[in-house]
């Protein structure tokens, strides 16, 4: 089993600038069934992200907000979402080295057998209501 996610664009990550909080804007398209018969694929996402909740905040990480998609209410959508997840993180290393960590790969295999597509969009803060992250 490898460490990393096969979609990780890790040496675009690496490149960018590291200097500070940034939020990961997740946007998820859920298989019907879980390509490892074990429901649906969103069952098999809730598996993946029970653990991984505690990954997040061990790198001192949160969730900002998750929701359903409804629709595009302004422009075009693209894939169909279903779902979005915000995360935030106290930099670029602390999701890099959560998404390449062992832990990480075994609880990966649920969000693989349960999406269609999943996209990470790396956001640069430049504007929050919320304290600064500590790092």
């Amino acid at each position: 089993m490898s460490d990393k996610p096969k979609e990780l664009n890790e040496a675009l990550v690496r490149g960018l600038p590291d200097e500070g909080p940034v939020v990961m804007v997740n946007l998820v398209q859920f298989l019907d069934e879980a390509t490892d018969g074990s429901g649906s694929g969103w069952e098999a996402y809730v598996r993946y992200s029970e653990p991984t909740m505690g990954m997040i905040k061990q790198r001192g990480g949160t969730v900002l907000w998750a929701g359903d998609v409804e629709g595009a209410a302004y422009g075009d959508a693209g894939d169909g979402w279903d779902y979005v997840v915000l995360v935030r993180y106290p930099s670029r290393a602390a999701f890099l080295d959560m998404v390449t960590s062992p832990e990480y790969a075994k609880a990966n295999v649920h969000r693989e057998a349960g999406v269609r597509n999943h996209v990470i969009l790396a956001s640069t803060e430049t504007y929050s209501k919320l304290a600064p992250a500590k790092g």
